[in-house]
């Protein structure tokens, strides 16, 4: 699995070395990342990939990407699926940046860049949510074309569907 590549940004797929990288918070000495990163976030994501790797098998194309400016090549972030598409072809997202990448739309963007993947890659829709009161996180899903679809006490979801999309396909196969 390649690079996705937006206007600024490269989403690079995490492999297992650089998950176990990632989670112990070790740069391999100057890997290009920037500072804050990673984010207990990235942390957090990191680790839920490598068990899901132990368990069952590398989820790419549907794991973890690391958000990369394309300017300087630096890591500023993660965004990734929290798992492969359900018998539905439906997938859940997360992503966050580094506090000094904040305010730039590159969260929008890569939001953007992982959502036209998704639907290139067959799945039907792509669900994510947000603290009612991470403001700026419902504006970039508003902003990649994301919806509301409800809320509970803690979180606002949102979703993108398309009715459009071929049958859902494994693009490992």
């Amino acid at each position: 699995m390649g690079d996705l590549v937006t206007e600024r940004l490269v989403l690079h797929p995490l492999t297992v070395d650089e998950s176990e990288r990632v989670a112990a918070g070790d740069s391999g000495g100057g890997s290009g990342w920037a500072r804050g990163y990673p984010t207990p976030g990235d942390v957090s994501a990191a680790r839920r990939f490598l068990m899901v790797c132990a368990s069952t098998d590398d989820p790419q194309p549907f794991g973890n990407y690391e958000i990369r400016r394309r300017e300087d090549g630096q890591a500023i972030g993660g965004i990734g699926f929290h798992g492969p598409a359900d018998e539905n072809g439906s997938v859940t997202i997360g992503y966050g940046l580094v506090w000094s990448a904040q305010g730039r739309g590159y969260a929008s963007e890569a939001l953007r860049g992982l959502l036209s993947f998704a639907r290139a890659s067959g799945v039907t829709s792509v669900k994510g949510d947000a603290d009612h009161g991470n403001l700026a996180s419902h504006h970039v899903m508003l902003a990649a074309g994301m919806q509301p679809v409800g809320e509970d006490e803690r979180v606002r979801y949102f979703e993108i569907a398309w009715t459009d999309t071929p049958a859902h396909t494994d693009p490992r196969a």
